[in-house]
């Protein structure tokens, strides 16, 4: 088989490609190639309920912790109280927006105005 550019693919390729193409079908289509009713076990459901908290912890907290691979050395980062007063505000009015615009209202000023 040749390619516009001139090159010819590797039969493995071609199986390789056409491996995975089975393999996404199948697992996209599983639930319904089933014939009854599928539910996850109890454990699972609720382990589910925490999969958003901790995918946004291990997003979040290494960009307030580290800078360029390495923990922070010094207090004086505007990232730590931009999050403590946002975590201060959610914790006390439950408010995703406020959240936001406490956080940044205490990191601007301390990372415009002192260079923190």
């Amino acid at each position: 088989m040749t390619l516009g550019s001139g090159g010819t693919t590797d039969p493995w390729t071609l199986a390789v490609i056409v491996g995975l193409a089975c393999v996404t079908v199948l697992t996209r289509c599983f639930f319904f190639i089933l014939d009854r009713p599928w539910g996850l076990p109890d454990w699972a459901h609720r382990a589910l309920h925490y999969a958003p908290v901790a995918a946004l912890a291990a997003v979040i907290i290494p960009e307030i912790v580290m800078t360029q691979g390495h923990l922070i050395s010094t207090w004086q980062d505007a990232r730590l109280y931009g999050a403590a007063a946002g975590a201060a505000y959610f914790f006390q009015r439950r408010g995703v927006l406020g959240t936001m615009l406490a956080g940044m209202a205490v990191y601007l000023p301390l990372h415009l105005g002192l260079g923190w």
